[in-house]
């Protein structure tokens, strides 16, 4: 394993955290980190097309007050070079050789959406790394409506190609007055970073992340009972990109899940409400 950059100072936040590298499985992987250097580090998975720019700053230096937070580009996304896996478990492959790079024993992960999916194998397949699991806007593999691109959501994206507009307050949040404001303040948020960004997402890389998107929606469910540590599932109470439904599924098929779900909130319900879900996620942690 070999990392670039100096070690993180205390205090750092999600706008001057600088963008490092580290190598491992023959991909040279972009990664923040936040937060006091002792303690069990939460590791986040992101979303469809995400970047590390992409995660909401509320989030990341309100979890990050408390504790260890890393952010990182799986390969073939934003800063990591390289092809994206054309499956939920490759992935996994590669952000389980991300952590394995820093030696650490114990990781807390965060998956939101894609992350989740990503998520629920890396705690499934190696459970004495993962510690705790929060799951954000995500679904169980092989369930109806995951993986299945639905007609909101293929015109909601497709409105955001067309006007070349980031599709994200139209996929994230609630049509209601509530919801229009809380894309604007998201997006306006996600902007804070104005130096030492990443690469946007290419519409090949999106391709093969869909591709891997369908085939978790339509491959057999996983025996989620193998899930035993103790998990956060947190979602908007109407998720145009991934059901509600399937958090409801996640919290009743995992042994040891509590469920929480944000009202007038969508697929973004825990970038809407950060003024609770941090709370909740640091609670939780603790």
């Amino acid at each position: 394993m070999t990392a670039t950059g100096a070690s993180t100072a205390p205090g750092t936040t999600s706008v001057t955290a600088p963008t490092r590298h580290v190598e491992a499985a023959g991909a040279r992987f972009a990664y923040r980190e936040l937060g006091p250097r002792d303690g069990v580090p939460l590791v986040l998975l992101h979303h469809f097309t995400a970047t590390i720019d992409d995660w909401d700053p509320r989030v990341l230096d309100g979890i990050a007050a408390e504790r260890p937070v890393v952010v990182f580009d799986n390969r073939g996304v934003g800063g990591t070079r390289g092809r994206v896996p054309t499956t939920v478990e490759a992935m996994a492959d590669d952000a389980l050789a991300f952590i394995h790079a820093f030696r650490w024993t114990e990781v807390d992960l965060l998956g939101f959406s894609l992350g989740g999916f990503v998520a629920q194998v890396i705690a499934s397949r190696e459970p004495r790394l993962v510690r705790r699991l929060v799951l954000a806007g995500t679904g169980p593999a092989g369930f109806k409506g995951v993986g299945q691109f639905n007609r909101r959501l293929l015109t909601d994206s497709g409105q955001g190609l067309l006007t070349r507009s980031d599709p994200k307050p139209l996929l994230f949040f609630t049509r209601t007055r509530t919801g229009r404001a809380a894309a604007v303040d998201y997006m306006a948020r996600i902007g804070e970073r104005t130096s030492d960004r990443v690469n946007r997402t290419s519409l090949r890389a999106a391709a093969r992340q869909l591709l891997a998107i369908a085939r978790w929606g339509a491959r057999s469910p996983m025996d989620l009972a193998l899930i035993g540590q103790p998990t956060l599932v947190a979602n908007g109470e109407d998720d145009r990109m991934l059901a509600t439904r399937g958090s409801f599924e996640l919290a009743h098929r995992i042994p040891n899940a509590r469920l929480v779900i944000y009202p007038d909130a969508g697929h973004g319900g825990v970038f809407q409400h950060h003024d609770r879900f941090v709370p909740e996620v640091l609670g939780f942690l603790r």
